[in-house]
């Protein structure tokens, strides 16, 4: 029986999506470095950088280089040596080891659309909602740092754990306005000054628009986990993963459990079965209705046009010559854009690794004939030609 061994931190929702995965195909997993020896973890260390410098690190179904960027975690490996990356990828990767697994993609081309979108919208604007809710929402009350430092305990030489346990939120704290949280002026989080996310001059503030989306997206949760047990029926998917992965991270945050727990109080417990392993063993079959319709009309809100307006300053950027993206491009201050969302504006950076996301959605949704397209429209009507556009091709 293959063993995963993951290489990541439980701060991270990929990391949980991805243990949720391993659990519903009912495969054997252990989490490094925490659960593995000192000595094994400095050496899967030593590997990863290694394959990290090489770019010999790979994802299912394919990498995409030039776009794509590695994560700092979380990775995984099935033999403790050859490594690959993202939580989507995985999914595919159990396919290939596990009659148990083939469920977690839905075969039926209008079903594997659906999971699709919704895995690609929790990954991509789910992130930012979460990262919110945990340092700045609850920056008052996460214990993120001390948590993480306890888990690369095997890593850390002696004193550097509770240096780890300060800086960590501090950091996070610093990289809020990159994960589209950009404060309002005089932003007060009820803590220190260096780990109050911060406000920019010349970048509007962002927190209305994270605040609201939020708590549609819990609205549109609830509607559907008080009828059904998954989101696409009666077994766990790719898609209840990647909800699963995003929201769960905010079960340890203090303050924004609460709030969870007062605006959608199913999904509060939907999300504690999860992480207790109560969705092994799921089976069944897998449908959508107009259950679905609020979850993909906030996807449609939200998700949607956030990726057709990244593409295009990406290509914009390309055509002008631009080289550098993502997170080191916002830290000088290159390759930014404006837009809108949800009827307010904002500033961010182009991000390269998610305009293969968006193309990819995109040339899925051309692949649909016109009566599987029209099932869809009947759903969310903002599901349309126009609305699965890339200028970045």
């Amino acid at each position: 029986m293959t063993k995963i061994t993951f290489w990541g931190l439980t701060a991270s929702p990929y990391q949980l999506k991805m243990q949720a995965l391993a659990d519903a195909a009912d495969v054997p997993w252990r989490r490094a470095p925490e659960q593995v020896s000192a000595l094994q973890g400095m050496k899967m260390a030593w590997r990863l950088r290694r394959a990290r410098r090489a770019e010999t690190i790979e994802r299912l179904p394919r990498r995409e280089a030039g776009l794509d960027e590695y994560p700092t975690v979380p990775f995984y490996s099935l033999d403790g040596r050859r490594f690959y990356y993202d939580s989507t990828g995985l999914a595919y990767h159990l396919q290939q080891l596990t009659p148990v697994a083939q469920g977690l993609l839905p075969e039926e081309p209008t079903q594997r659309f659906i999971c699709r979108l919704i895995d690609e919208a929790f990954d991509e604007f789910g992130l930012y909602m979460v990262h919110h809710n945990r340092w700045a929402v609850s920056a008052a009350t996460n214990t993120m740092g001390e948590f993480t430092s306890r888990e690369m305990s095997n890593l850390l030489p002696p004193g550097m754990r509770r240096r780890v346990a300060r800086t960590l939120p501090e950091r996070q704290s610093r990289r809020c306005p990159y994960l589209f949280s950009v404060a309002p002026p005089g932003f007060d989080a009820g803590v220190s000054e260096n780990l109050t996310p911060p406000a920019l001059a010349g970048f509007p503030p962002t927190h209305d628009i994270l605040n609201s989306a939020w708590r549609r997206y819990l609205a549109a949760m609830e509607s559907v986990l008080l009828e059904q047990p998954y989101l696409l029926g009666e077994r766990f998917t790719l898609a209840d993963a990647s909800a699963y992965g995003q929201l769960s991270m905010n079960l340890v945050d203090g303050r924004a459990a609460d709030l969870l727990q007062e605006l959608a109080p199913h999904t509060f417990q939907w999300l504690r079965t999860i992480r207790d392993g109560g969705h092994r063993g799921s089976a069944g079959e897998l449908y959508f209705n107009e259950r679905l319709g609020p979850l993909l009309e906030i996807i449609a809100d939200t998700f949607m046009p956030l990726m057709r307006q990244n593409a295009a300053a990406y290509r914009s950027a390309v055509d002008q010559g631009q080289t550098l993206f993502n997170e080191a491009a916002f830290d000088r201050g290159e390759a930014l854009y404006e837009g809108t969302l949800m009827g307010q504006p904002f500033r961010t950076v182009a991000k390269s690794f998610q305009v293969p996301v968006w193309r990819d959605l995109c040339q899925a949704w051309e692949a649909l004939d016109d009566g599987q397209r029209e099932q869809l429209r009947a759903l969310c009507p903002q599901l349309t030609d126009a609305g699965f556009t890339c200028a970045a091709t």
